[in-house]
């Protein structure tokens, strides 16, 4: 399966506790942190909803 990286940008300060809750679920905790994952449904579909504040790149 392919490898994405995905790096926060922005902060989640103001954002909807629902965004707040999917960053922490990617293991994102703040601006400048990255980490990697399998590009499956559920982790696009979290990227998805947070697209605002990540950016991704595939590996």
């Amino acid at each position: 399966m392919a490898q994405i990286k995905v790096k926060q940008v922005k902060s989640s300060i103001k954002q909807l506790q629902k965004q707040k809750r999917i960053l922490e679920s990617l293991g994102l905790r703040g601006i400048g942190k990255e980490v990697s994952h399998d590009a499956s449904r559920s982790i696009l579909g979290m990227v998805e909803k947070v697209k605002h504040l990540v950016s991704v790149t595939k590996l």
